[in-house]
Formats: structure tokens, sequence, C-alpha cells
């Protein structure tokens, strides 16, 4: 892409994010992959199918994810492509696939909340972005999960998407949307999902792998935590995940991670880095403020990247 189509819809999403009021009238383009998910889920992954069926079934609901996300977006991006201009309207479609403004919008309020104390705001704020128990959670597991998912977010809501949009246009940031949104839904290792979902966390894992690598370079660049980046990035259970965790606990002196409690279960993980557990407000402000430099870092490279191929483009 010569034109600066990542840029823009970076610009965009930073600008106004996914408004509520648009959301409440068509929703969100994801939202058309989590039907046929929990379409293909409902009629394919049943107990009564064998395993390396409903494995064979799994990898059919990626396929047929990949035909409309990538399919789509090749089309749009095909007809725009002709058009004097169009460019504009592939950052008009790159841009939901984004969610810069909206993690930090969600964010703010789990520190908001911490800053007056008030625990109850806080553990539900906080509950809106993370998959743990939080009835339980104190001030300090508060700030803590609020800054690990700002880490992990960091590369599945904007490093990876930018990633793929550069390299694939629309059908690299659909694709990669529509293959994420089916691991948050079916790409776990729970007995239910573990044979159905195998084809979607796999493939999730190999999507993120390298925009995962970069989100944490740009976080340590943001903020340091070099040395806990690579000692404790393969620490996380995920491949991926690790890295921006490593480089946001070394870059706020942190340890992240550690046992977790999911539907009442606590699992026992090991902690990332070697700093301090008791996470403060003042600690997820900072963990915002590198997540802002780290964004402005993607802007640049969006843009180096539109300058770089709109001088060799013929």
């Amino acid at each position: 892409m010569a034109e600066p189509v990542a840029l823009v819809a970076l610009a965009i999403d930073a600008a106004v994010g996914w408004p509520a009021g648009l959301y409440r009238r068509i929703g969100h383009p994801v939202g058309l992959f989590a039907r046929i998910i929990e379409a293909c889920e409902q009629r394919w992954n049943r107990a009564d199918i064998s395993p390396g069926m409903r494995r064979a079934l799994g990898v059919l609901t990626v396929v047929l994810l990949l035909m409309v996300a990538a399919g789509g977006g090749l089309l749009l991006q095909t007809a725009l492509g002709g058009l004097h201009l169009g460019w504009i309207g592939m950052a008009l479609l790159a841009w939901p696939a984004l969610a810069q403004r909206s993690l930090y919008d969600h964010v703010v309020p789990v520190a908001q909340a911490l800053e007056r104390s008030d625990l109850n705001a806080a553990r539900q704020a906080v509950g809106a972005i993370v998959g743990r128990d939080t009835a339980a959670l104190d001030r300090h597991g508060v700030a803590r999960a609020a800054i690990e998912s700002l880490a992990e977010s960091f590369c599945d809501g904007i490093a990876a998407p930018l990633f793929w949009l550069l390299v694939g246009g629309l059908p690299g940031i659909w694709a990669y949307k529509a293959i994420n949104t089916a691991d948050s839904m079916i790409g776990h290792r729970e007995e239910r999902w573990r044979a159905f979902g195998w084809a979607a966390a796999r493939l999730d894992d190999a999507l993120n792998l390298v925009p995962a690598r970069i989100a944490a370079l740009l976080l340590c660049l943001g903020g340091g935590g070099w040395r806990i980046l690579w000692r404790d990035a393969r620490k996380h259970a995920s491949p991926n995940a690790g890295w921006t965790e490593a480089a946001m606990a070394g870059a706020l002196g942190l340890r992240l991670a550690g046992p977790i409690a999911y539907d009442g279960v606590v699992h026992h993980k090991d902690w990332i880095g070697s700093g301090r557990a008791d996470a403060t407000a003042q600690d997820l402000r900072q963990a915002l403020a590198i997540y802002r430099r780290a964004c402005l870092m993607l802007w640049i490279i969006a843009a180096v990247f539109a300058v770089f191929w709109g001088s060799i483009a013929p």
C-alpha cells in the first residue's frame, strides 16, 4: 500500500474509537465473525461427535471464517483500488479493526476508580476487560489485571491488526480479526473446546508470532524493561502473550501474572517480572503512558511504511 491507509486508519481510531451510538445501531464487524463461530460451534461441537471429527470441523470453521473475512476484504480492496482516492475508503474499512481508543477508554476507568478508593467500581471496570474472576481481587490485584490486559491487548488490538494491514491490506487485517475472535471464543484448553478450537488457537498463535515481539520491543522502547523481557517472555502459557507482559512488567518494576482464578478455580501460573506485586493506580497510569508512547511509535512505522512504498511504487 503506497497510500497512507494504515496511518489514516490509526488516526480515525485514535480520534473516535468505535462510537457507542454506532455500536448500538449496527454493532461491530467482529459480531459477524462471532455469529458464524457460534453457529458452527452449536452444530459441530457436540459431545456425540468424536474428538477427531470435532477437530476437523473446527478446521472447517476456520476456513469458513477466512473465506468471509479475507475473501470479503479482497473484494472490497479490489473494488476500491480502481477508484480515485479509493485508499480513503480502505482506511475507513480498516479503522474498525483497530482498538487504540477503545482499549484506552476501558482501562482509564479502572485507574480512576482506584484513585478514588472505590474498589467495587474498580472491580466492575476491570471485569469488562478481563476473563478472570474479579469479585475477590484487592486493589493490587485489580491494578495488575488491568496492566496485564493493557499489555496483552496492545498486541491483539493494535500492533497485530496493523501488522497484517501493512502486510496484507484489508484481507490481512480482517483475516487476523476473524481468527483472533475465534481464538477468544473457542481457542481454550478446557475439554469442551480443546478439539474444536484447536485450529483457531494454533492459527492465532502463528499470526501473533511476529507482531507480539514487535509490540514487546515498542513497549520497552517506551518504558525500558529489556532485561525482564529477555528473561521472562517465555514463562507465559501463551507463546506470544508473555512478550508484552514481560516488557510491561520490566518497564514498571512489577510482578505480573501469577496465580489467577477462573470460574472459582485457581490456576497457579508463573510470575513474570521480579519487582513488586502490589501494583497501584500510579503504576496503571504509568502503564497507560507507556502504551501511548508505543502507539505513537506504531504511527511512525505506518508513516514510514507509506513513504517507503510510495517511493518505490511505479
